[in-house]
């Protein structure tokens, strides 16, 4: 079952890969670049999610405009996601409190 299931991922992350070269590189078939073609390996959707989080930050817009360039959008509203749960779970694990506690001090919301 655990098989199929990390298939079926690979899978979807091949496709938002694939799918996301506004640029035109990659084949016509939506394959993602193969090895020994132009040198350079795709972006994932993890690294996508990182640049534009820290382009965000740091109020950047050109590298906020690269990584957007680099996967789907809704590729990147997935990592994004995913950059914030896991976020959130690292600092209430560092700072001893829960997750929802976390996330409503970072957003500057009241306890619940």
């Amino acid at each position: 079952m655990s098989g199929r299931f990390r298939r079926t991922y690979e899978r979807f992350l091949d496709a938002t890969r694939a799918r996301s070269r506004p640029d035109g590189e990659g084949r016509p078939d939506g394959a993602p670049p193969r090895a020994g073609g132009s040198g350079k390996r795709p972006h994932n959707l993890f690294e996508a999610a990182a640049v534009y989080v820290s382009a965000c930050a740091e109020d950047d817009q050109d590298g906020i405009d690269e990584a957007a360039g680099w996967v789907s959008p809704e590729a990147l509203s997935f990592g994004v996601n995913e950059l914030a749960c896991r976020a959130v779970i690292a600092l209430a694990r560092e700072r001893d409190e829960s997750p929802q506690t976390v996330a409503r001090a970072l957003l500057g919301l009241p306890t619940a």
